[in-house]
């Protein structure tokens, strides 16, 4: 495995983060403990989750399937460095949440935080995130929180995910003012498909030390061989995937994309992710195996050398939308 440091910290952590939302909907508690177990042993020492994964329910299910993990010992929980999220509420899905039971404000964040330190059975979390952008909470309260959290050692850092641009300027600005440590890191959908964080995003995250952890960077599956598992008659396609290849131009890029990497000899979705560590600010993307052979074929993308030829072909096929302004001006 190779590691990175997270932004403009010194914390050093895989190329390749562990995402976890799989955790109790898709994967069983045994089959999780292993796959974190695998990626243990293969290196990754980065974990994501968030306190609303399992959904409906059973919310908070994963990480309290993270908690047992770590509760086996054997030093997992030292080896890890674990991320996690808050901003939804935790009610059941379509039950109205209590005010003041989700979003950002300083009562949600400390009772958040706890919950979840409870579920995962340890007495601190190494990377607090804030899952969306609440526009009712100033970031002067969000960072006087996040500061007491930090004197208390129940959090180290604080990160973002799915933040514009402006948000993570304006985050960081009012904590440079406050004198606190601000966000470092951002997570956000960015994959060969969605390059649209490269105008905003990815610059913002540079330019004030952010690690850039990209989620979903398969596209749902669409850059997984996804057509060719249609003709072999593999899973069935779904969500993001199936809402991208109902139009004919994404199919037609798609299928191109597949062409070439076979022409390559190389699989879909591990170049998929090996673009991505070759992107500019990207500390590692997450991968959400469901099975110990997704996680294999993930390792695989760490070592994967792109050639710059290779490169260009996929530019052309996915070209980006470039930086701002010029994006959409002249």
């Amino acid at each position: 495995m190779k590691y990175t440091q997270l932004g403009r910290t010194g914390l050093k952590v895989s190329r390749l983060t562990l995402g976890t939302m799989n955790f109790g909907p898709q994967t069983d508690e045994a089959d999780s403990h292993a796959i974190m177990d695998a990626a243990l042993n293969a290196g990754i020492n980065f974990f994501d989750t968030a306190n609303v994964y399992g959904w409906g329910e059973n919310k908070g299910r994963t990480e309290e399937i993270i908690g047992s993990w770590f509760a086996r010992g054997g030093g997992r929980r030292d080896k890890v460095v674990l991320a996690t999220k808050v901003y939804a509420s935790m009610a059941a899905d379509g039950a109205p949440p209590w005010p003041n039971h989700d979003l950002l404000s300083a009562v949600n964040i400390r009772r958040s935080v706890e919950a979840s330190l409870r579920r995962l059975q340890t007495d601190h979390i190494d990377v607090y995130q804030f899952h969306h952008i609440d526009r009712n909470t100033p970031f002067e309260e969000i960072w006087q929180a996040i500061d007491v959290l930090v004197r208390q050692g129940k959090i180290l850092y604080a990160g973002s995910s799915n933040f514009p641009g402006y948000k993570i300027a304006q985050a960081n600005e009012t904590a440079r003012r406050l004198g606190s440590y601000g966000l470092v890191s951002e997570q956000c959908l960015y994959n060969l498909a969605e390059r649209r964080a490269e105008m905003e995003v990815v610059p913002a995250a540079r330019e004030y030390g952010l690690g850039v952890i990209p989620w979903s960077p398969l596209h749902g599956g669409l850059l997984g061989g996804v057509l060719k598992k249609q003709a072999d008659g593999g899973r069935r396609t779904e969500g993001r995937a199936a809402e991208a290849l109902a139009d004919g131009a994404v199919r037609a890029r798609i299928q191109a994309y597949e062409d070439l990497l076979d022409e390559h000899g190389l699989a879909p979705g591990e170049v998929a992710l090996a673009w991505l560590l070759t992107r500019p600010g990207v500390t590692g993307p997450i991968v959400g195996p469901r099975t110990a052979e997704q996680l294999a074929s993930a390792l695989r993308a760490v070592d994967l050398d792109l050639t710059a030829e290779l490169r260009a072909s996929l530019d052309d096929i996915f070209p980006g939308p470039g930086p701002s302004p010029e994006a959409f001006a002249w």
